[in-house]
């Protein structure tokens, strides 16, 4: 008899306990020669590079499973069973995060058959069980291949037919998770970037230190948690039983970017960047332990101005609206009085970063397995004053800065990993991950203390001088502590799945915003040019704020952090403690449903205490203070030591994938559920920090974590001749979305005054005595938004090597906060309102390409005896997104912001009837309208929130590799690379190709209104269009050339 008696019952786990993705699985059935299961057939995984060795025998069913597998390869896997033929396949590669399914049916070996070999079993990535929503994975070949200057992960991540910059399928880029190795990579405090070392502009791990990548945006799988927009997850290399390494440098300078744009010569300052590394992995004990390291350094100096100029009348396409003789005024009337500005133009700012990774691996038995990840970042960067916190500040071309106004921003960080995979028996396995990271974030400002000097013309912000105003002794200190533990089970045709995880994040925040002065800052210091240098003379206002400044320091320093009359020091500490559990029944051989609840609980463990702590050393805490809550419409306190909901939160989620043909031909897939994330967690540092009455910032105590209902269905087709097609369509629903309110205003009680007749808010109805600018502005939840997206890709590798790919996306996402500011106050300020602007009014949300097609082309050419390669590779881009308002430069509603206010675009009659500042106002602002498509669409309406869009932007991309190979030793060849990478080749070819479009001005039309609610309007009589052309790098061609030693 063929089958043997089933004297164990072997029962094997399955599926990647995706809480953190760092592994991949092989999965299957066995059959007999009658299409019956088999059980207790023998499946062997080994991975050849390191010899560590896999394997799981059938259970009753015929099912077999291994999981938590090294990612890559190349495997060799044998199936073989007493009385059956051997089969083995050879050259197996596994991708990040994903199930290959090898179902088999086993031959009699009644004949003495030879064993069969397959060689080159591969997936795409694309077809498998596990996979039910929208996902893109990139592996070696996008890594080495791509072009790619910045040698960043967001040059590889935008293969994701929804991306955009870092974000994805419309959402803000602070709700997706970063995790590289399983740990938490995020910047979890949500400081204007993602990712940590994102201020500085460095990648927090180097591209010759990533093995994979992959980006989820609808996992139906509940050990996935973190985000409301995707899940990006990173592995790193490991070493294996051969020493291989790599040296490697790049360079570039100002002579290998763009000079041209529409035929016009723009600025090319001096650039220079310097990228260099090595990387070396092999075997400490051959087949037991292993090690991989990585170095690199990365320097750079380029414009300080983003290309803009002065305005000298040249007509220049990159000239800014400021003129040159207004920059020479305002500089030498600072420098009257002992003020060293520095340049207005030509300067540029330096960057710099050194970063590293050690990694251990080491295969303790069959059973256990153990990864140890230590990685560090070192990173600085001199930047301008922030663009947009707050206000307007350029450099852009509306507004400029001076060189000193700048600053000079540190990330530190260090990362410890670990990862123990388990198999406890044949029926149980386990993986552990276990992570501390530390950041250490601190400013370093180009100014001496000084207040910060905002000059406005038109209403709308001018020139930059003085101080940055967020780099007034800002420092920040993060530690977060993670645990994650996954248990799973294999009964029969269900995979059980049962977890939990820990983590906690630890914050101490020194922000002292205004200690120089809240002019320029929370409001302009000056209406125009002529007010700042009525101000300037010796003696005047302005000396006294630079003397007031300079006491302020002093004073401030001398006392020490976090205590009365000292530095601002707020300590935030929040957690989540999570438990789900989940089950994958492959209901048929074709038909796999994956259903599980997942349970959230916040934690804020101390945080009210350390609450009460800044209270304590604060001049002005208004806890007792009654202000309004405009969701209940009730009289509220606003305490800052009342932490937000710390309930629980339930995330079902239900996904299936369905083989229709069963052979990974064609596949339905989809699935519903709810997703938890994470909130930046400035907006509660926000709250702990800052207490007082005169800029009193809070998270609703009803506020609850990031939360959506996200539905995905999708098909993958595998045609006769290779070709793969994949769809995607999914909506998403926010559950508890953001929403940010000013808790200090009743509802408007009064009416603006002629043709804009909106409602506008009177004195009394604030109800914060320190002024409206105080807030509270508090954050709380809405449920408004939603999201449609429809992607579909198709690729194809064809038998010479060539690997084509080309996809488009479409995307419609509203919601009632674009929130892009990491200050609550300055979250309210910026979002566009009309009304009563604490209503949840659905809009157009500003993340996101509305359309986006994107395809890639690669190919490589060996010759000579394969002594020689070549390999040429290209992305494009082609998109059309950029959303943006058009807003009054003024505050027209009296609601404290000069920036959120929606204009009303006035008909021809309108304007007659409006009263303008000066001469000319009206005729120019009605030819303006007149060639803005926009605003000549909605005469008589008001405008959108983000209703506007940019025009179409396109961007082609080329890498050139060329490779000289040689032996060193019996079978050993090492490789010599020259490469040149060449970003937008476009406008290399042609100045007008590859330029982008922006608006000149999002704050058109400037406003004043009087005592008697009577608006006058201004309008800048220079401008007659809407876009200007970015004359940035990042419209001009750039390139860079590599040379690298292969061992």
């Amino acid at each position: 008899m063929k089958k043997i008696i089933f004297t164990l019952l072997v029962l094997c786990s399955t599926g990647l306990a995706m809480a953190q993705v760092t592994t991949s699985n092989i999965k299957g059935l066995i059959l007999d020669e009658n299409t019956q299961p088999l059980p207790g057939a023998n499946i062997v995984a080994v991975h050849n590079p390191t010899g560590t060795k896999d394997g799981a025998a059938t259970n009753y069913d015929g099912r077999y499973n291994l999981l938590n597998l090294r990612v890559g390869g190349p495997y060799t896997i044998t199936v073989s069973f007493i009385g059956y033929k051997t089969q083995t396949f050879t050259d197996v590669h596994l991708d990040l995060g994903k199930t290959l399914n090898l179902d088999l049916t086993l031959q009699p070996d009644s004949e003495q058959l030879d064993a069969v070999v397959v060689s080159g079993t591969t997936g795409t990535g694309t077809f498998g069980s596990d996979r039910t929503g929208a996902e893109t994975s990139v592996g070696r070949r996008e890594l080495t291949r791509l072009p790619s200057i910045s040698r960043s992960a967001s040059d590889f991540t935008r293969l994701e037919p929804t991306a955009s910059g870092d974000s994805f399928a419309g959402r803000n880029d602070q709700f997706n998770n970063f995790s590289l190795d399983g740990a938490i990579f995020n910047n979890p405090f949500g400081l204007d970037v993602p990712t940590p070392g994102g201020q500085t502009g460095a990648q927090p791990i180097s591209l010759d230190a990533i093995d994979q990548i992959s980006v989820s945006t609808a996992p139906y799988d509940v050990t996935q948690s973190g985000f409301t927009g995707a899940s990006v997850n990173a592995v790193t290399k490991s070493g294996t039983n051969e020493f291989h390494g790599t040296v490697y440098g790049f360079t570039r300078n100002e002579k290998m970017t763009g000079k041209k744009i529409k035929g016009e010569d723009v600025v090319r300052p001096k650039l220079d960047q310097t990228q260099y590394g090595v990387s070396i992995g092999g075997p400490i004990v051959k087949n037991k332990l292993f090690f991989f390291a990585n170095y690199e350094s990365d320097d750079r100096n380029d414009l300080g101005t983003n290309g803009w100029v002065p305005n000298t009348g040249t007509g220049a396409i990159n000239e800014s609206r400021v003129t040159a003789t207004d920059l020479m005024a305002v500089q030498s009337a600072l420098s009257n009085l002992g003020y060293n500005t520095g340049a207005y133009e030509g300067f540029t700012y330096a960057a710099a970063s050194t970063k590293g990774i050690f990694k251990l691996d080491w295969n303790i038995n069959e059973k256990n397995r153990l990864a140890i990840i230590y990685n560090w970042l070192n990173a600085s960067k001199e930047k301008p004053a922030h663009p947009t916190a707050l206000g307007f500040r350029g450099p852009n071309a509306a507004t400029l800065q001076f060189e000193n106004t700048g600053y000079e921003i540190n990330n530190k960080l260090q990362s410890i990993q670990l990862e123990l995979n388990s198999k406890l028996s044949e029926t149980a396995s386990n993986k552990l991950q276990v992570g501390y990271t530390h950041f250490e974030d601190f400013r370093n400002p180009l100014s001496v203390p000084a207040p910060t000097i905002t000059i406005q013309e038109g209403g709308s912000n001018y020139i930059i001088a003085g101080h940055e105003p967020f780099s007034i002794h800002n420092t920040l200190d993060q530690k977060v502590f993670q645990f994650t533990d996954n248990l799973n089970f294999f009964v029969g045709d269900h995979t059980v799945t049962i977890g939990t995880s820990f983590e906690k994040f630890e914050f101490d925040n020194s922000f002292n915003l205004g200690a120089y002065g809240a002019r320029g800052v929370f409001f302009p210091s000056y209406g125009s040019v002529a007010d700042f240098l009525a101000d300037s003379a010796p003696g005047g206002g302005l000396e006294g704020m630079l003397e007031d400044a300079t006491n302020a320091y002093n004073a401030l320093n001398a006392n020490g952090v976090g205590v009365a009359g000292g530095w601002a020091l707020a300590e935030t500490n929040v957690g989540q403690l999570s438990f789900y559990v989940q089950d994958e029944w492959n209901v048929t051989d074709q038909f796999k449903l994956t259903y599980g609840v997942r349970f959230d609980k916040p934690l804020f463990f101390d945080s009210a205490k350390k609450a009460q702590d800044v209270i304590d050393v604060s001049c002005c805490a208004i806890p007792e203070v009654p202000f309004y809550n405009p969701n209940t419409g009730e009289s509220t306190l606003v305490d800052t030591r009342t932490l937000p909901n710390n309930d629980w939160l339930i995330s079902p989620r239900i996904g299936f994938n369905y083989d229709v043909n069963g052979d990974d031909t064609f596949q339905l897939r989809g699935g519903s559920g709810l997703f938890t994330g994470r909130f930046p967690f400035v907006w509660l540092g926000n709250q702990i920090g800052n207490p007082n009455g005169f800029f009193l910032e809070a998270v609703d105590p009803d506020y609850k974590f990031p939360q959506v209902w996200r539905t995905n269905i999708g098909v993958d087709k595998k045609l006769d001749n290779g070709l793969i097609l994949t769809g995607d369509v999914s909506y998403t629903k926010d559950i508890n979305g953001p929403q940010v309110q000013h808790w200090g205003l009743l509802p408007p009680s009064a009416t603006l005054q002629g043709v804009d007749n909106r409602p506008v808010y009177t004195n009394s109805d604030n109800l914060n005595f320190f002024g409206v600018t105080g807030g509270p502005f508090v954050m709380t939840n809405s449920d408004k938004g939603r999201i449609w997206n429809a992607s579909v890709k198709a690729q194809k590798t064809f038998d010479n090597g060539l690997y084509t790919m080309l996809a488009y996306s479409y995307l419609n996402a509203k919601d009632v906060n674009s929130i892009e500011a990491e200050i609550t106050g300055d979250a309210f300020a910026f979002n566009p309102a009309l009304g009563n602007v604490n209503d949840a009014v659905l809009g157009y949300s500003r993340y996101g390409d509305t359309h986006r097609f994107i395809g890639v082309m690669s190919k490589k050419w060996s010759y000579g005896g394969d002594k020689w390669a070549t390999t040429l590779s290209t992305f494009f881009e082609y998109a059309q997104g950029g959303r943006f308002n058009y807003t009054y430069g003024g505050d027209i509603n009296n609601d404290g912001s000069t920036l959120n206010d929606l204009i009303y675009i006035p008909t021809s009659s309108d304007i007659g009837s409006m009263q303008f500042a000066n001469a000319g106002d009206a005729a120019a602002l009605e030819s303006y309208i007149r060639q803005d498509k926009y605003l000549n669409g909605r005469r008589g309406q008001y405008a959108e929130r983000y209703g506007a869009i940019a025009p179409w932007r396109g961007k082609w991309d080329l890498k050139f590799l060329q490779d000289y190979n040689f032996k060193v030793s019996g079978d050993k060849t090492n490789t010599i690379q020259f490469s040149i990478d060449v970003l937008n080749i476009g406008n290399l070819i042609n100045s007008d190709w590859g330029v982008i479009q922006q608006a000149n001005n999002v704050q058109p039309i400037g406003v004043t209104v009087d005592g008697t609610g009577t608006p006058t309007y201004s309008f800048n009589t220079n401008q007659t269009k809407t876009f200007g052309y970015d004359t940035s790098l990042a419209s001009r061609w750039q390139a860079q050339v590599g040379l690298r030693y292969i061992f």
